[in-house]
């Protein structure tokens, strides 16, 4: 994955949150996990993704980050079908605004939602995973990278 790859997740990121919470979001250094227990905080989006490049781009972060969210779009209810909802809305917005770089042939599907234990995504053993740190308000979460070519 190059640079510029990696920039288009990022970008995607920073709009999402420019354009739908209060303050400003936070980028960290991306870094490269070697999958052997994939990053995950209590809620996770992940999004399949098929086509020239396979894997999965997903979205984790913890339930306070969540709830926090959804209260500044103004959603008071924050009980779990809502944080599962906005988890996989954040995954698919970022992944849909990377499909819009890379192309029609950039294929994503649906989000599944996982709520919990790291070992219920899998990602290939075989890649590593580009991790980019999310920081909002005093809440961590991270968007994971996870394709072959």
């Amino acid at each position: 994955m190059t640079d510029e790859n990696l920039q288009v997740f990022i970008d995607s990121v920073v709009n999402y949150f420019a354009c739908t919470a209060e303050g400003e979001v936070k980028v960290g250094t991306p870094f490269l996990d070697e999958n052997q227990q994939p990053t995950a905080f209590d809620f996770t989006g992940i999004i399949g993704i098929s086509g020239p490049r396979r894997g999965c781009v997903y979205f984790t972060a913890p339930r306070a980050l969540l709830r926090h969210l959804l209260l500044s779009l103004g959603e008071s209810d924050t009980e779990l079908a809502n944080l599962l909802d906005i988890v996989g809305e954040v995954a698919n917005t970022i992944s849909g605004n990377a499909r819009g770089n890379f192309g029609k042939e950039f294929m994503i599907s649906v989000p599944v939602v996982v709520q919990g234990a790291p070992e219920s995504i899998h990602v290939s053993r075989k890649l590593r995973s580009y991790v980019i740190p999310i920081y909002w308000k005093a809440y961590s979460a991270a968007v994971v990278i996870s394709l072959e070519r």
